[in-house]
């Protein structure tokens, strides 16, 4: 498929699943569509039945997990409840899908791995965290492998997976963005993965920003994306802090690009630090040729660090990453602390 008919694709899924009046023909598409949706439904439904009958995990769990399609911050937020956990004296390792990657079976993934056998969001966590970092399309054998390969790990964080039928959890957070639940239905003919009734059997739910509850749920917790920095992409030069990026950038021609799900989030995230980017959105998780980077006119180029480990090793001097983090509320550490070293006791 085409760049430019991927994009048009996405552009109308966006317009289905979150635009606020759907003409006729997006009403007609998204009646011709409601089968599928049904169908989604019941398997979701399937799904639940059958982790409910799963025994308890043997070390701590914690899925955090979307219940729609698309980002949400959730992986940056992984990042951060494993990084607190660390710093309150536990030992964790982090479960990943190592969704794009060529391999399937449960692998390590390292820092200075490749990026087409890791996955570029079980790179990130490797080289954001320096915790263990496992990925596999099961889930489960990648809990197994963390075990065997770190069996002083006591808790786990998995990025994704609610619903991954496969895997036994201990708590579930689900995460929203300011997109809610968008139109309400359920893939295709919207963005829910599960139907939103199920988000109330959730542990608690985590809202990035003002987002508002998609639901009324009685643990509610929030959470911000912060920009800390930019960073050469092939790291030959000391990262800048934004102010500083931003004097460097002025006066000069600026590409941003974005390989997310949310794009926007982070073109809005550039134009909040004073930035004027001609804004690039290549479909999530795709791939950036070297000749596409090499083609772009501009003096600088801006990504996200998801883009970043991709093109780590040939990106040129022009091309810059925005570091972020998630700082979430200091009440969902204290809960996680304290249901976690309940569970572990138990």
């Amino acid at each position: 498929m085409s760049s430019t008919l991927r994009r048009r694709l996405e552009a109308l899924v966006q317009r289905l699943w979150y635009g606020p009046r759907p003409g006729p023909a997006l009403r007609a598409l998204r009646a011709a569509l409601a089968p599928a949706a049904a169908l989604t439904a019941s398997v979701a439904r399937r799904r639940r039945l059958h982790l409910q009958q799963l025994p308890a995990p043997r070390v701590p769990l914690v899925v955090v997990g979307n219940f729609v399609a698309g980002g949400t911050g959730k992986t940056p937020l992984v990042a951060a409840i494993a990084g607190a956990l660390a710093a309150r004296g536990m030992r964790p390792g982090i479960v990943a899908s190592g969704y794009g990657a060529t391999r399937s079976d449960a692998r390590l993934v390292r820092p200075g791995d490749d990026p087409a056998e890791a996955g570029d969001e079980a790179l990130w966590l490797a080289q954001a965290t320096s915790l263990p970092v496992a990925a596999a399309r099961r889930r489960a054998q990648a809990v197994e492998l963390l075990a065997r390969a770190h069996p002083a790990i006591d808790v786990l964080v998995a990025d994704d997976g609610l619903q991954h039928a496969g895997l036994a959890r201990s708590i579930e957070l689900a995460v929203f963005d300011e997109r809610g639940a968008g139109n309400g239905r359920l893939l295709p003919a919207g963005p829910l993965r599960a139907p939103l009734a199920l988000a109330a059997s959730m542990d608690a739910l985590v809202l990035n920003g003002d987002a508002a509850a998609p639901l009324p749920h009685p643990r509610t917790y929030r959470f911000r994306i912060e920009p800390l920095r930019f960073a050469v992409v092939n790291g030959r030069t000391a990262p800048l802090v934004p102010a500083a990026f931003v004097e460097r950038a002025r006066g000069r021609s600026l590409a941003a690009i974005a390989g997310t799900a949310a794009p926007q989030r982070f073109f809005d995230t550039l134009r909040a630090l004073g930035l004027a980017p001609r804004c690039i959105a290549i479909g999530d998780h795709a791939v950036l040729r070297r000749a596409e980077l090499a083609a772009l006119p501009e003096e600088l180029v801006v990504m996200t660090t998801k883009d970043a480990v991709k093109c780590a090793a040939w990106a040129d001097d022009r091309c810059w990453a925005l570091e972020v983090r998630a700082l979430p509320d200091p009440d969902l550490i204290d809960w996680l602390t304290e249901t976690i070293r309940g569970r572990t006791l138990a």
